[in-house]
């Protein structure tokens, strides 16, 4: 009955978003939300006072994604109304207008770098409005970005998943960078297939033939660098494969290399080299903030994340508001509870880089104070919705988390792990996909299933960084399907109650992905390493 009713939710929620008359996100996910709740209540008994704490936790911890969705919203909305966007889909088209190169250049090489800077569902957030821009049809561009947005996740945000997500197993140095190694080969194997099903959602399989020498050149240029970097070092992957990669597929697509010529088809009115300055400029400056606010090398990380202790005050029975020297706000021991929740004001890609980026610039781009206003204004209606899923999503996340080993989340995972035994190598992706599916984040799904994978490794013999490494793989494969990540997405491109559809597309692709991690798994990593 246990598992019955852990599970019974989420088949609940997938139904109620993909059937016929689908409900959009911001109604199901409230109400699945409620459904948990009742469940914790009368079946788990849980008391009132643990209840409410995870509930609070979850109203702060949402505003982590919804700041960061407002914050791309914002950003694309300014270079809308700046003309960012009209130059930069110009240029794009002169590089090249075959819609192949476009598709690899920004869905591909472009947000493959901006995960390894960032991480929290930025890359599809930032690429897909430039390809919509570039007239592909928002819906596909959503499922495209989703797919594409796979394979440098378990480096995304500068190795967080890898290297936070892991860490409350306490392994060695040596350990976590050999499971970034195994992460970084599976995930190579499945980039020979994943962004060519990303394209079939936006172009012909015919087009798809005719430009496969271009597909595989930016392919490759991303990931020769990512698995060479992964051998050394587990942050940095993503962010420099992107880097190569991008360069490589830019000149590729500018010479003409393995694509089909488009004759006749380049968009009128070559872009100034005055005018292509400017517009790279927001963009730049994004990722330059970005980056150099997410090497620990440099002060600036330590900096925004410092949690000493600046002031404080108690906040009667709700608990300790706390603002660090950081500016990470949190409210400790909730309604008395070890229940803590907090909100990193400065790190958290919200304020910096987007909306910085966004004030800073407005005036040089010459936007009145009018004018700004109205991009303010109309990016916080935007986020309405996608704020009322999230909020349904995190309560629904906190609940089932409730309980430690006896929780929803750990009785599911479980029990997979049980009845599978020996095979559990086939199915340990699909465990990391199931909590970025409820969590919308890899980061999340390794805390919360690391401890459960190692031991069910250690259980049944198995590699504990092969497994690790399937757990960390799913985490990024689940982010296809994951709903923080649809409703990011689809807010930007201002896509309406069509969560359900993109879901049961890109379903397919991250079962694929899940096959070939358990066929590279089973017989490719056995030849390189040690986990016999």
């Amino acid at each position: 009955m246990a598992l019955f009713l852990s599970i019974f939710p989420i088949v609940l929620l997938i139904f109620l978003m993909v059937k016929r008359k689908a409900w959009p996100s911001y109604v199901a996910l409230p109400w699945i939300a409620v459904v948990i709740l009742i469940i914790q209540l009368i079946y788990f008994q849980t008391d009132i006072v643990t209840v409410s704490a995870n509930i609070t936790s979850a109203l702060i911890a949402v505003q982590t994604p919804i700041t960061v969705i407002f914050g791309a919203i914002l950003f694309n909305r300014f270079s809308e109304v700046s003309g960012v966007t009209n130059i930069m889909r110009k240029w794009l088209g002169h590089i090249n207008p075959n819609p192949v190169a476009q598709l690899m250049i920004i869905g591909w090489a472009f947000a493959f770098m901006i995960e390894g800077a960032s991480g929290f569902g930025t890359p599809a957030a930032i690429a897909a409005p430039i390809l919509v821009g570039l007239g592909f049809p928002a819906l596909r561009v959503a499922m495209l970005a989703l797919v594409m947005n796979s394979v440098p996740v378990s480096f995304g945000a500068v190795g967080t998943p890898t290297w936070f997500g892991f860490a409350p197993l306490n392994l060695a140095t040596a350990e976590i960078l050999e499971i970034g190694q195994i992460t970084s080969i599976i995930h190579a194997f499945a980039a020979l297939v994943i962004p060519v099903m990303a394209l079939r959602f936006v172009v012909s399989w015919e087009q798809i033939r005719k430009n496969a020498t271009f597909i595989y050149i930016s392919i490759f240029a991303c990931m020769i660098p990512y698995i060479g970097i992964a051998f050394v070092n587990y942050e940095f992957p993503a962010l420099v494969g992107g880097a190569v990669g991008l360069l490589v597929s830019v000149f590729a697509a500018n010479k003409g290399i393995g694509l089909e010529k488009q004759d006749g088809e380049e968009l009128q009115g070559a872009v100034s080299r005055g005018d292509l300055v400017r517009a790279l400029l927001p963009t730049g400056m994004l990722i330059f903030i970005l980056i150099i606010t997410r090497i620990q090398q440099l002060p600036f990380k330590a900096m925004l994340n410092n949690a000493t202790h600046w002031f404080g005050v108690q906040l009667g029975s709700l608990g300790y508001f706390d603002v660090s020297e950081g500016l990470v706000l949190s409210l400790n021991h909730i309604f008395g509870t070890q229940i803590n929740a907090s909100y990193k004001l400065l790190y958290v890609p919200a304020l910096i880089p987007f909306i910085v980026t966004v004030v800073i610039l407005a005036p040089f781009f010459a936007l009145s104070l009018k004018q700004t206003k109205g991009v303010f204004a109309d990016s916080l209606r935007q986020s309405r919705n996608p704020f009322l899923a999230l909020v349904g999503a995190l309560i629904m996340v906190k609940l089932m988390l409730v309980g430690g080993d006896g929780s929803m989340v750990k009785i599911i995972g479980k029990s997979f792990a049980e009845a599978t035994g020996q095979y559990w190598t086939v199915f340990a992706s699909y465990l990391g996909a199931i909590g970025s599916f409820f969590s919308g984040s890899n980061t999340v799904s390794n805390l919360t299933f690391g401890s459960v994978q190692l031991s069910t490794a250690e259980m049944t013999g198995l590699s504990t960084a092969l497994i690790l490494a399937l757990q960390s793989v799913g985490g990024a494969m689940g982010n296809m399907v994951c709903i923080n990540n649809i409703v990011a997405v689809s807010s930007v491109l201002n896509i309406d109650n069509q969560e359900g559809t993109i879901i049961k597309k890109t379903i397919v692709p991250m079962v694929v992905y899940g096959i070939i991690a358990a066929l590279v798994a089973l017989f490719v990593i056995p030849l390189f390493f040690n986990v016999n």
